[in-house]
C-alpha cells in the first residue's frame, strides 16, 4: 500500500496527464492554520502516490492540496488563467486512501474523491 493520500491530474484541454506541477499538502492546525506535511511534483502520468510515509496512516482532520499550475500552462504556451488552485478536504477515516485527483483545463477544473 503506498501513501495514503495521493493525487492525479488530467489535462482534459490536452488529453494528457499533466506532468511537473508541483503540489503542495498541508493539514490544518486545531487554531485554524495551515502546516505543510510535504511537497511533491507530478510524474509523467500526471500522479503523486509518495505523499505520505505507507507505514502510517494519515490523521483525521482537514487538508489542503495546492495546485501551483500557473507553471504548467506557461510551458504550453499558454497564458495562465489560474496560478494555483487549492482544494481542501476532510478526512474522516485514518485507514481508508484518499485519492484527490484534479481535471484541468485553461479556463476550468474540477475534482472528486477518488479510489
Amino acid at each position: 500500500m503506498g501513501s495514503p493520500i495521493t493525487t492525479h491530474v488530467l489535462d482534459t484541454a490536452n488529453g494528457h496527464p499533466a506532468q511537473g506541477i508541483p503540489v503542495v499538502l498541508e493539514a490544518q492546525t486545531d487554531l485554524g492554520k495551515w502546516t505543510e506535511l510535504t511537497r511533491g511534483v507530478t510524474d509523467e502520468d500526471g500522479r503523486i502516490s509518495d505523499w505520505l510515509p505507507a507505514d502510517e496512516p494519515a490523521k483525521k482532520g482537514v487538508y489542503r492540496a495546492t495546485f501551483e499550475v500557473g507553471s504548467y500552462f506557461e510551458s504550453l504556451g499558454e497564458a495562465p488563467f489560474y496560478s494555483s488552485i487549492p482544494i481542501v478536504f476532510h478526512l474522516h477515516d485514518p485507514d481508508a486512501h484518499y485519492h484527490v485527483p484534479l481535471l484541468l483545463s485553461p479556463y476550468g477544473y474540477t475534482t472528486y474523491r477518488g479510489s
